[in-house]
């Protein structure tokens, strides 16, 4: 069962994960939170598998991961590749987490982790740094994160919120990570 939500005035993806988290939460029968594109980019019929992987592993945080050897990623071009790349490369080095994807926003979350994340994520920026900075906070709280592999298709209608500006404040946001990264629970 979906419900959908119209935020009016909405401020980005950030706001919108903490919405639905948020709403989620609200109705309290939910253990399992699934965050993942509505463009079918992440390909649903990978749920099942997912899902069974982070059961029984007893995670908080699983992130399908496009940089892992099994994984693909479909029409996609160069550019948009080469700063995803250079954006979890430079994500790993100054965080210090060994995760391949940090930006990728197909996750399965634990309701313990989902509780963390809405009181305490939302402070870095509004977009795609969200992402990054669940992965800190859960990682300084030491919850347990992993990854599995996934294939991305690139949508084949509409248009990515992606852009230039989104970038740049993603790379800023990854720098003001680092500095607070440690302050962070």
């Amino acid at each position: 069962k979906a419900k959908y939500f119209h935020r009016e005035n909405s401020r980005g993806r950030g706001s919108a994960v903490l919405f639905g988290f948020t709403k989620a939460l609200e109705e309290n029968k939910f253990d399992v939170f699934i965050e993942m594109d509505a463009d079918f980019s992440h390909d649903p019929n990978e749920l099942e598998k997912n899902i069974e992987y982070f059961e029984t592993n007893n995670l908080d945080l699983l992130i399908g991961s496009r940089y892992l050897k099994k994984s693909k990623i479909i029409n996609w071009g160069f550019q948009r590749r080469t700063f995803s790349k250079i954006a979890n490369l430079l994500a790993r080095y100054l965080l210090g987490i060994k995760l391949k994807d940090f930006t990728n926003g197909f996750r399965i979350y634990s309701k313990r982790a989902t509780e963390k994340i809405t009181k305490k994520c939302g402070n870095i920026g509004d977009g795609f740094i969200i992402l990054s900075e669940i992965i800190v906070v859960l990682k300084n709280n030491s919850f347990k994160i992993d990854e599995i592999e996934t294939i991305f298709v690139n949508r084949v209608r509409g248009e990515s919120t992606v852009n230039i500006k989104l970038i740049l404040a993603s790379l800023y946001g990854i720098i003001k990570l680092y500095f607070i990264k440690n302050k962070l629970n």
